[in-house]
Protein backbone atom coordinates (compact mmCIF):
# COMPACT_ATOMS: atom_id res chain seq x y z
CA UNK A 1 0.00 0.00 0.00
CA UNK A 2 1.31 3.45 -0.90
CA UNK A 3 2.36 5.65 1.99
CA UNK A 4 -0.34 8.16 2.92
CA UNK A 5 0.35 11.76 1.96
CA UNK A 6 -0.49 14.20 4.75
CA UNK A 7 -0.15 17.45 2.80
CA UNK A 8 -2.69 19.19 0.60
CA UNK A 9 -2.30 20.80 -2.81
CA UNK A 10 -4.01 23.99 -3.98
CA UNK A 11 -3.79 24.21 -7.78
CA UNK A 12 -4.96 27.56 -9.20
CA UNK A 13 -5.89 28.28 -12.80
CA UNK A 14 -4.20 31.70 -12.69
CA UNK A 15 -5.46 35.29 -12.38
CA UNK A 16 -6.81 34.61 -8.89
CA UNK A 17 -8.60 37.51 -7.20
CA UNK A 18 -5.98 39.57 -5.34
CA UNK A 19 -8.00 42.68 -4.47
CA UNK A 20 -11.55 41.87 -3.32
CA UNK A 21 -12.68 38.76 -1.42
CA UNK A 22 -9.46 36.91 -2.32
CA UNK A 23 -11.31 33.64 -1.72
CA UNK A 24 -8.60 31.34 -3.04
CA UNK A 25 -5.64 33.09 -1.40
CA UNK A 26 -7.62 33.32 1.85
CA UNK A 27 -8.09 29.55 1.64
CA UNK A 28 -4.35 29.15 1.13
CA UNK A 29 -3.57 31.14 4.27
CA UNK A 30 -6.13 29.18 6.27
CA UNK A 31 -4.79 25.80 5.14
CA UNK A 32 -1.22 26.96 5.79
CA UNK A 33 -1.99 27.76 9.43
CA UNK A 34 -3.51 31.26 9.46
CA UNK A 35 -1.47 33.66 11.55
CA UNK A 36 0.91 30.83 12.42
CA UNK A 37 1.56 30.00 8.76
CA UNK A 38 5.07 30.17 7.34
CA UNK A 39 4.70 30.81 3.62
CA UNK A 40 7.55 30.64 1.10
CA UNK A 41 6.79 32.26 -2.26
CA UNK A 42 8.82 30.61 -5.04
CA UNK A 43 9.34 33.04 -7.94
CA UNK A 44 11.47 30.82 -10.18
CA UNK A 45 8.87 30.84 -12.99
CA UNK A 46 8.65 34.61 -13.40
CA UNK A 47 11.01 37.09 -15.05
CA UNK A 48 9.94 39.71 -12.49
CA UNK A 49 10.76 37.96 -9.20
CA UNK A 50 11.10 41.09 -7.05
CA UNK A 51 7.85 42.67 -8.23
CA UNK A 52 5.85 39.44 -8.04
CA UNK A 53 7.40 38.40 -4.74
CA UNK A 54 6.63 41.73 -3.07
CA UNK A 55 3.06 41.59 -4.37
CA UNK A 56 2.40 38.22 -2.76
CA UNK A 57 4.11 39.25 0.49
CA UNK A 58 1.71 42.20 0.71
CA UNK A 59 -1.36 40.08 -0.13
CA UNK A 60 -0.61 37.23 2.26
CA UNK A 61 0.18 39.61 5.12
CA UNK A 62 -3.06 41.48 4.44
CA UNK A 63 -4.86 38.13 4.71
CA UNK A 64 -3.33 37.42 8.10
CA UNK A 65 -0.07 35.56 7.49
CA UNK A 66 2.77 37.01 9.57
CA UNK A 67 5.72 35.05 8.19
CA UNK A 68 6.09 35.31 4.39
CA UNK A 69 9.42 34.87 2.60
CA UNK A 70 10.38 34.96 -1.07
CA UNK A 71 12.85 32.49 -2.56
CA UNK A 72 13.99 33.03 -6.14
CA UNK A 73 16.04 30.08 -7.38
CA UNK A 74 17.34 31.41 -10.66
CA UNK A 75 20.08 28.85 -11.34
CA UNK A 76 21.27 25.41 -10.34
CA UNK A 77 24.21 26.80 -8.37
CA UNK A 78 24.78 25.06 -5.04
CA UNK A 79 24.51 28.24 -2.96
CA UNK A 80 21.04 29.01 -4.32
CA UNK A 81 19.85 25.43 -3.90
CA UNK A 82 21.24 25.14 -0.37
CA UNK A 83 19.68 28.45 0.71
CA UNK A 84 16.32 27.39 -0.68
CA UNK A 85 16.53 24.02 1.07
CA UNK A 86 17.12 25.65 4.45
CA UNK A 87 14.15 28.00 4.04
CA UNK A 88 11.79 25.34 2.67
CA UNK A 89 12.48 22.88 5.47
CA UNK A 90 10.99 25.36 7.97
CA UNK A 91 7.83 26.40 6.12
CA UNK A 92 4.18 25.32 6.27
CA UNK A 93 3.36 26.36 2.68
CA UNK A 94 5.26 26.58 -0.62
CA UNK A 95 3.60 28.88 -3.18
CA UNK A 96 4.73 28.74 -6.84
CA UNK A 97 3.91 31.86 -8.86
CA UNK A 98 3.03 32.05 -12.54
CA UNK A 99 5.46 32.57 -15.40
CA UNK A 100 7.10 29.78 -17.42
CA UNK A 101 6.62 26.26 -16.05
CA UNK A 102 9.67 24.98 -17.93
CA UNK A 103 11.84 27.35 -15.87
CA UNK A 104 10.62 25.64 -12.71
CA UNK A 105 11.31 22.09 -13.86
CA UNK A 106 14.55 22.82 -15.71
CA UNK A 107 16.04 24.60 -12.69
CA UNK A 108 14.61 22.46 -9.88
CA UNK A 109 14.50 19.07 -11.61
CA UNK A 110 17.27 16.83 -10.30
CA UNK A 111 18.54 19.59 -7.98
CA UNK A 112 17.29 17.90 -4.83
CA UNK A 113 14.64 20.57 -4.31
CA UNK A 114 12.18 18.48 -6.34
CA UNK A 115 12.66 15.50 -4.01
CA UNK A 116 12.46 17.78 -0.98
CA UNK A 117 9.11 19.17 -2.15
CA UNK A 118 7.68 15.65 -2.44
CA UNK A 119 8.95 14.79 1.02
CA UNK A 120 7.58 17.99 2.57
CA UNK A 121 4.21 17.40 0.91
CA UNK A 122 4.14 13.82 2.19
CA UNK A 123 4.84 15.07 5.71
CA UNK A 124 2.10 17.73 5.68
CA UNK A 125 3.38 20.88 3.99
CA UNK A 126 0.83 22.68 1.81
CA UNK A 127 2.03 23.06 -1.81
CA UNK A 128 0.34 25.71 -3.97
CA UNK A 129 0.79 26.72 -7.59
CA UNK A 130 -0.91 29.29 -9.80
CA UNK A 131 -0.81 29.38 -13.62
CA UNK A 132 2.63 27.98 -14.56
CA UNK A 133 2.94 26.92 -10.93
CA UNK A 134 -0.23 24.86 -11.43
CA UNK A 135 1.04 23.05 -14.52
CA UNK A 136 4.16 21.74 -12.77
CA UNK A 137 2.15 19.90 -10.10
CA UNK A 138 1.48 16.93 -12.37
CA UNK A 139 3.86 14.19 -13.49
CA UNK A 140 3.40 15.13 -17.15
CA UNK A 141 2.84 18.82 -17.89
CA UNK A 142 1.80 20.86 -20.89
CA UNK A 143 4.62 23.22 -21.76
CA UNK A 144 3.01 25.07 -24.65
CA UNK A 145 0.28 24.71 -27.23
CA UNK A 146 -2.15 26.49 -29.49
CA UNK A 147 -5.13 28.11 -27.81
CA UNK A 148 -8.59 27.98 -29.39
CA UNK A 149 -7.63 25.22 -31.81
CA UNK A 150 -9.04 21.77 -32.56
CA UNK A 151 -7.03 18.90 -31.03
CA UNK A 152 -4.03 17.94 -33.18
CA UNK A 153 -0.70 16.29 -32.45
CA UNK A 154 1.08 19.58 -33.08
CA UNK A 155 -1.25 21.45 -30.69
CA UNK A 156 0.88 20.75 -27.63
CA UNK A 157 4.35 20.13 -26.31
CA UNK A 158 4.71 18.21 -23.05
CA UNK A 159 7.49 17.59 -20.55
CA UNK A 160 7.93 16.02 -17.09
CA UNK A 161 6.49 18.05 -14.21
CA UNK A 162 7.30 17.89 -10.49
CA UNK A 163 5.05 14.86 -10.02
CA UNK A 164 3.26 15.98 -6.86
CA UNK A 165 -0.02 14.78 -8.36
CA UNK A 166 0.23 11.54 -10.33
CA UNK A 167 -1.80 10.32 -13.31
CA UNK A 168 -3.18 13.76 -14.21
CA UNK A 169 -2.37 16.48 -16.75
CA UNK A 170 -3.26 20.02 -15.69
CA UNK A 171 -4.00 23.01 -17.88
CA UNK A 172 -4.69 26.53 -16.63
CA UNK A 173 -6.36 29.79 -17.81
CA UNK A 174 -8.59 27.13 -19.31
CA UNK A 175 -11.93 28.50 -20.51
CA UNK A 176 -10.58 32.06 -20.85
CA UNK A 177 -7.97 30.97 -23.43
CA UNK A 178 -10.00 28.23 -25.12
CA UNK A 179 -7.66 25.38 -24.20
CA UNK A 180 -10.03 22.40 -24.48
CA UNK A 181 -8.41 21.32 -27.78
CA UNK A 182 -4.93 21.06 -26.35
CA UNK A 183 -6.10 19.20 -23.24
CA UNK A 184 -7.95 16.71 -25.44
CA UNK A 185 -4.77 16.26 -27.48
CA UNK A 186 -2.81 15.62 -24.29
CA UNK A 187 -5.30 12.99 -23.13
CA UNK A 188 -5.39 11.36 -26.57
CA UNK A 189 -1.65 10.77 -26.19
CA UNK A 190 -1.93 9.84 -22.49
CA UNK A 191 -5.37 8.23 -22.02
CA UNK A 192 -4.47 6.74 -18.65
CA UNK A 193 -4.11 10.27 -17.29
CA UNK A 194 -6.97 12.47 -16.14
CA UNK A 195 -7.17 15.89 -17.82
CA UNK A 196 -7.93 18.77 -15.45
CA UNK A 197 -8.52 22.21 -16.99
CA UNK A 198 -8.76 24.97 -14.39
CA UNK A 199 -10.32 28.34 -15.18
CA UNK A 200 -8.96 31.66 -13.97
CA UNK A 201 -9.83 32.64 -10.38
CA UNK A 202 -10.62 28.98 -9.75
CA UNK A 203 -8.70 26.26 -7.93
CA UNK A 204 -8.82 22.66 -6.84
CA UNK A 205 -7.93 21.72 -3.27
CA UNK A 206 -6.46 18.22 -3.32
CA UNK A 207 -6.49 16.09 -0.19
CA UNK A 208 -5.56 12.41 -0.37
CA UNK A 209 -7.50 10.98 -3.35
CA UNK A 210 -10.09 13.74 -3.80
CA UNK A 211 -10.32 17.35 -4.84
CA UNK A 212 -12.90 20.07 -4.31
CA UNK A 213 -13.41 23.15 -6.45
CA UNK A 214 -13.29 26.72 -5.12
CA UNK A 215 -13.39 30.08 -6.87
CA UNK A 216 -15.63 31.98 -9.28
CA UNK A 217 -15.44 29.81 -12.42
CA UNK A 218 -15.17 26.09 -13.16
CA UNK A 219 -12.94 23.05 -13.61
CA UNK A 220 -13.20 20.85 -16.70
CA UNK A 221 -12.34 17.18 -16.19
CA UNK A 222 -11.53 15.01 -19.24
CA UNK A 223 -11.52 11.23 -18.86
CA UNK A 224 -9.80 9.16 -21.54
CA UNK A 225 -9.73 5.64 -20.15
CA UNK A 226 -12.99 4.69 -21.89
CA UNK A 227 -11.91 6.00 -25.30
CA UNK A 228 -13.35 3.74 -28.01
CA UNK A 229 -11.36 5.11 -30.92
CA UNK A 230 -8.45 7.47 -31.50
CA UNK A 231 -6.37 8.12 -34.61
CA UNK A 232 -3.53 9.73 -32.66
CA UNK A 233 -0.96 7.04 -33.53
CA UNK A 234 -1.43 7.21 -37.30
CA UNK A 235 -2.38 10.88 -37.80
CA UNK A 236 -0.01 13.49 -39.19
CA UNK A 237 1.05 16.36 -36.88
CA UNK A 238 -1.44 18.86 -38.34
CA UNK A 239 -4.33 16.44 -38.80
CA UNK A 240 -7.35 16.93 -36.54
CA UNK A 241 -7.60 14.09 -34.04
CA UNK A 242 -10.57 11.73 -33.97
CA UNK A 243 -11.68 10.79 -30.44
CA UNK A 244 -14.81 8.89 -29.51
CA UNK A 245 -16.38 8.23 -26.12
CA UNK A 246 -14.45 10.93 -24.27
CA UNK A 247 -16.11 11.67 -20.92
CA UNK A 248 -16.19 15.31 -19.82
CA UNK A 249 -17.32 16.91 -16.54
CA UNK A 250 -17.79 20.60 -15.72
CA UNK A 251 -17.39 21.23 -11.99
CA UNK A 252 -18.06 24.66 -10.44
CA UNK A 253 -17.36 25.70 -6.86
CA UNK A 254 -18.59 23.22 -4.26
CA UNK A 255 -18.31 20.20 -6.53
CA UNK A 256 -15.52 17.67 -6.30
CA UNK A 257 -13.93 14.60 -7.83
CA UNK A 258 -12.64 11.23 -6.62
CA UNK A 259 -9.19 10.88 -8.21
CA UNK A 260 -8.95 7.18 -7.39
CA UNK A 261 -12.35 6.04 -8.66
CA UNK A 262 -12.71 8.74 -11.36
CA UNK A 263 -16.15 9.75 -10.08
CA UNK A 264 -17.41 13.37 -9.77
CA UNK A 265 -18.81 14.41 -6.40
CA UNK A 266 -22.01 16.41 -6.69
CA UNK A 267 -22.57 19.45 -4.49
CA UNK A 268 -25.20 18.88 -1.84
CA UNK A 269 -28.22 21.16 -2.10
CA UNK A 270 -28.51 23.76 0.65
CA UNK A 271 -31.76 23.91 2.55
CA UNK A 272 -33.75 27.01 1.68
CA UNK A 273 -35.06 29.06 4.59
Amino acid sequence: MAEKVKGKLVIIGGAEDKENKCEILQEVVGLAGGRESRIVVMTTATEKPVEVGNMYISIFKKLGANDVKVVNINSREDKEINYARNVLEDCSCVFFTGGDQLRITSILGGSGIDKLLKQLHKEGTLIVGTSAGASVMSQTMIVEGNDEDSPRKCTIKMAPGLGLLKDVIIDQHFAQRGRIGRLLAAIAQNPNNLGIGIDEDTAIVVEENEFRVIGSNAVTVVEGRKLKHSNVSESSPNEILALTNVILHILPSGYGYDLEKWIPKVKLKEDKV
